[in-house]
């Protein structure tokens, strides 16, 4: 019988596939079978439909929860509260990872918690993401100014009509940290507003520039 030690043997990373596992247990007329008892015992993890992480005896590192958000639904980066959150812009902990991607909206339950996805359209997707991380652990993360850009796009229900309205969302509704806003990169949000060609965002880089001058 393959065990999970030597699927283990075989498999360098902690996180792993479908057609991973198959080729794994290639030798069972019946590799789901095999499947299903490994996720019994414990020694596999079902993330989503085809995607799994090895149980906890047999990893050999912590597992990120930025790193399984890009690998559950992609292509993806983290961004929006999670980021405002991790760049210490909101005070709120934030424990539902959320994530945007050129895919369609979606949410997942999983035993490391809930991963959230929001649309964006491709020209509007690459500028202001950087990898963080290290190793295997490595993962996409919007900055912190694309994680400011999109959550101020995503928030359908938010409409400013001029500057006060933006002034009262960032500071009052989201409760933004004012120095940190303030030191945000101007050149990369230019180059992100360019990207989005909206006059919402760019209301908000005009707002940003007024607390600067501040």
């Amino acid at each position: 019988m393959i065990t999970a030690l030597d699927i283990r043997d075989r498999v360098r990373t902690d996180v792993l596939d479908y057609q991973q596992l198959v080729s794994c247990l290639r030798e069972y007329a019946k590799p789901r079978d095999r499947i299903t008892g490994l996720l019994a015992e414990g020694s596999l993890i079902r993330l989503r439909k085809g995607l799994y992480v090895f149980g906890e005896r047999y990893r050999r590192g912590p597992l990120g929860r930025e790193h399984l958000a890009n690998l559950i639904y992609g292509p993806s980066y983290v961004s929006l509260d999670y980021a405002l959150s991790h760049y210490g812009l909101i005070p709120e902990r934030v424990e539902n990872v959320t994530s945007v991607t050129t895919g369609g909206k979606r949410r997942f339950n999983t035993p490391f918690g809930d991963f959230t996805y929001w649309p964006l359209l491709p020209h509007r997707y690459a500028p202001g993401i950087c990898w963080a991380g290290e190793g295997d652990a490595h993962y996409l993360i919007a900055s912190a100014e694309k994680s400011l850009v999109d959550k101020v796009w995503t928030d359908k229900h938010f409409s400013p009509a001029n500057l006060k309205d933006l002034d009262a969302y960032l500071f009052e509704d989201l409760r933004l940290d004012e120095e940190r806003a303030a030191a945000l990169n101007p050149e990369q949000l230019a180059a992100i507003c360019r990207a989005f060609a909206s006059k919402k965002i760019d209301l908000l880089a005009r707002c940003l520039a007024r607390h600067r001058r501040n």
